[in-house]
This record gives structure tokens, C-alpha cells and sequence, in this order.
């Protein structure tokens, strides 16, 4: 796992706009958009004491959320994700997951990841029958992503952030989301070893710098 460099800036629906039409000057939207976007379904977990939710709001320096992740209602391709930060610095791992496997997930059965045997898999059986985790919130949003090569830099605007409860309803794409409260527009700009000037150029903004945005924090607005 390569290390990843990563901005998180909360900007306003004009900034967007404007930033649209820098980066497709500059750089390629992502290969597998459809009309330039694609709409993101999130299911993330945490503790019953929030663990997952408090080490991101008093930034804790080194810490870890598990999420499993489908776009466009696509069923075909479901990920389970591990997202780890230390020192700033941000790693990703990620294991395909069937339906049945979600489903059997979604109903408490925990017994299917021991058995698929995969490492990441067997870690969150692990996490939890050991330390409680559990699906916790749903959340959906649209994602428009550009990519340029030097750097492998990921730049995207995400926007539209919206909550659901009902972790059950998670594989049905119809299921009612609402907006996550006055949640923000937010750009994400990913890179490994540098970013080139070209990108850095192109996303300045006035008045915008990076924070530490959570849309998993923000859909927990409801509880």
C-alpha cells in the first residue's frame, strides 16, 4: 500500500462551478462516470461508544474506519473498504464483496466473513466480535472526479450528502436518504510523492483551506 497524501476543503456550490471547468481544462475526468459523475452509497460502522466518530471530530492522529462502498446502484461491484490515517498520511485496502455476503451482513451474520477467509475480511470479523463494530450509518452522495497522471493525482467534488439509519435498507438503491443538514460542497485532492503546480494552481480558492471534513461525521447529525 502506497501512502497518500489528502486535502479535504469545504467550498461552496459557485466554487464548484468554477473549479469544474478549471480542472476539465487541466485534467481527465475518471474513465467510469457516467455524464461525469457517478452517485456513491456508503455504509459505514462503528462502535456502540462511537469510536470510529469521536477519534475523527478530535482528531486523533492515528485511526481507521471500515465502509462498504457500491455506485450507481451497481450490485455487480461492491467493495469493502479499510481507510487508515497516521501522521496525516492516508492508506486504503479493499476486498470485493458479493451481495449474498452484504446481505448475510446486514442480518447479523458475521460468521460469512470468517469463512471467505480473506485478510481483511477476517479482520473486521474480528473487530466485530471483539470490539463491537457495527453497521452504523448509511451515506450517499455525487462524485465528480478528474484525474491527472504526474503525481497520480485524484481530485473530486462531492456534493449532494445525504444520510439514511436504516443500515438495513443499504442494498436497496430506492431506499430514503435526506440531506445531511447544511453540509457543504467539499473538494478531496489525493496525491502520492508530490502535487504538480498545475493542479495546484487550478484548485486555489479564496478564503478556502484544508480541514478535516468528515461526510460520515456530517450524516450523523440525526444519530
Amino acid at each position: 500500500m502506497n501512502d497518500r497524501h489528502e486535502w479535504k476543503i469545504e467550498i461552496t456550490y459557485g466554487d464548484l462551478l468554477v473549479l469544474r471547468r478549471r480542472l476539465s481544462a487541466v485534467a481527465k475526468r475518471d474513465e467510469h462516470t457516467v455524464n461525469g459523475k457517478y452517485e456513491i452509497r456508503s455504509l459505514y460502522f462503528d462502535t456502540p461508544t462511537d469510536q470510529a466518530l469521536r477519534e475523527k471530530t478530535d482528531g486523533v492522529n492515528r485511526r481507521e474506519k471500515f465502509r462498504i462502498r457500491y455506485y450507481n446502484g451497481d450490485l455487480s461491484f461492491i467493495r469493502l473498504e479499510k481507510k487508515s490515517k497516521i501522521n496525516g498520511l492516508c492508506q486504503k485496502e479493499n476486498a470485493p464483496l458479493s451481495v449474498e455476503c452484504v446481505q448475510a451482513i446486514l442480518d447479523g451474520d458475521w460468521g460469512v466473513l470468517l469463512a471467505d477467509g480473506r485478510p481483511l475480511l477476517s479482520e473486521l470479523y474480528s473487530k466485530i466480535t471483539g470490539g463491537g463494530l457495527r453497521p452504523k450509518t448509511i451515506v450517499d452522495y455525487t462524485r465528480e472526479p478528474f484525474v491527472f497522471a504526474p503525481g497520480n493525482v485524484r481530485i473530486t467534488l462531492d456534493h449532494d450528502i445525504r444520510s439514511g439509519l436504516g443500515s438495513k435498507d443499504f442494498l436497496k438503491w430506492d431506499s430514503v436518504t435526506v440531506p445531511a443538514g447544511n453540509a457543504s460542497v467539499i473538494l478531496e485532492v489525493k496525491w502520492d510523492a508530490f502535487l504538480p503546480d498545475i493542479i495546484r494552481d487550478a484548485i486555489q480558492l479564496e478564503n478556502c483551506r484544508a480541514g478535516a471534513f468528515s461526510k460520515y461525521a456530517a450524516c450523523r447529525i440525526y444519530g
